[in-house]
């Protein structure tokens, strides 16, 4: 009877193992990489080695939900591989934020295109980092008829 239970408490713990090994999907890769991109950027600005190469990097909040971030994606590329400095350009931070924009930018573009929903374009947010809501205009008459 135990060799029966502990056959079936393994079952079920490979079965919970499998089930989290799903492959991720675009959106989620897309969230994750944004997420790790803002994570690299804070990195970049505090540490002493890097401190001096963050200031030619221009600001930029990652939302993979506003429309503008292909355009903020390429511009930022264009910096990162154009830095003034070869110090700027070898630090390994900068490099692995550059492969992460660029795998970002290419998941956008090429393999999730059409797949993501943009919720907004506000391109200022992306420098500024504050998101404005926008109402579409089926919206903003019930808040209209609301009041």
């Amino acid at each position: 009877m135990s060799a029966q239970r502990l056959a079936a408490f393994c079952f079920l713990l490979a079965l919970v193992c499998f089930t989290s090994c799903a492959p991720p999907t675009c959106y989620s890769r897309a969230l994750q990489l944004s997420k790790e991109i803002m994570s690299n950027l804070d990195n970049i600005h505090r540490y002493s080695r890097t401190k001096t190469c963050a200031e030619f990097l221009p600001k930029m909040f990652v939302d993979v939900h506003n429309s503008c971030i292909t355009s903020k994606l390429r511009d930022f590329l264009y910096v990162t591989e154009n830095l003034p400095t070869e110090y700027c350009r070898e630090r390994p931070r900068i490099r692995l934020l550059k492969r992460r924009v660029q795998t970002l930018y290419s998941i956008i573009t090429r393999a999730c295109y059409r797949d993501l929903v943009f919720l907004t374009d506000d391109c200022e947010a992306l420098e500024t980092g504050n998101i404005s809501p926008r109402y579409s205009e089926d919206r903003l008459e019930h808040l209209i008829e609301d009041a």
